[in-house]
């Protein structure tokens, strides 16, 4: 055969073969419709964003708690569950006990455990969050009324004082802050301090409460971290100073009443899920 058509007869193929390669190339890199895209959405870094279905949640509180608790969460979480098919597990826990602790939840407290004490699994048999978080991927935190009863700041802020001042209780809350944000898997939700009624407190106290609860929600919440606020001393007070008296057990005794509470469980177990589903900020 004549070596030129030899010739032609190669670069024939090696044509044939370049593009059949590209097309190949073509069909292996070009992205393939989506059988269900319509149930995901991409995150800011490109990742997909599936909603959450399972979460171990626990609500610690005291007497306020418990009677928000009492009035139907749990049971709001078990029909919710049913309805949507999720498996949204959530208990109460008494935090800190009477002893050996003591029955204190305030700034100071949970900044005592978590913070400074923080290092191992507890601290004087109450879990740190070394602990908490290996069981829980959902923490929720509230202080019971007494937080309100708030002294004049002195100019002299002191985190380890357990004396209830702003100055104070901003140094413990930007300290818990940090403390969280080093497991950012876990999701923290934070009540606003709960209110005293008209008769077992006075103008400055409830001024400064007031003035304490804006800052944690409009100052030192953070949008886009692993820490979200639940409003309850808004649900209280309604934009007064006080727990309002027809949501109080009594005129002078701040514990919500079964009235209020079964008002509130519904508002605050669907904050949660909203939380767990990534509607935090929202």
């Amino acid at each position: 055969m004549n070596k030129w058509v030899i010739l032609v007869i190669i670069v024939i193929v090696i044509i044939i073969l370049g593009i059949g390669g590209y097309l190949l190339y073509l069909q292996m890199t070009t992205p393939k419709p989506c059988g269900n895209c319509s149930s995901v959405s991409p995150t800011p870094s490109g990742t997909v964003s599936i909603p959450e279905t399972q979460a171990k949640i626990v609500f610690l509180h005291h007497s306020t708690g418990q009677v928000i608790w009492d009035g139907g969460v749990k049971d709001w979480f078990d029909n919710y569950n049913i309805e949507n098919g999720t498996n949204f597990d959530i208990s109460e826990l008494v935090f800190p006990k009477d002893s050996p602790y003591g029955w204190n939840n305030y700034p100071y407290d949970y900044y005592n455990i978590w913070v400074k004490n923080g290092a191992g699994a507890e601290y004087k048999t109450e879990p740190t969050l070394n602990a908490l978080t290996k069981d829980y991927n959902v923490i929720i935190l509230k202080h019971c009324f007494p937080v309100s009863d708030i002294e004049a700041d002195t100019g002299s802020p002191d985190i380890n004082s357990e004396t209830k001042s702003i100055e104070n209780y901003q140094l413990q809350y930007d300290a818990l802050k940090e403390k969280m944000h080093e497991f950012k898997d876990i999701k923290f939700i934070v009540w606003t301090g709960a209110a005293q009624v008209r008769g077992a407190s006075n103008n400055e106290y409830a001024e400064r409460a007031e003035t304490f609860f804006k800052w944690v929600k409009n100052e030192w919440d953070e949008t886009g971290d692993n820490i979200y606020i639940f409003d309850f001393y808004n649900l209280e007070t309604e934009g007064g100073l006080y727990l309002k008296g027809e949501y109080a057990v009594s005129n002078d005794d701040s514990h919500p009443n079964e009235t209020f509470a079964k008002r509130v469980a519904p508002i605050f177990g669907q904050r949660v899920v909203d939380v767990i589903s990534g509607q935090g900020d929202k």
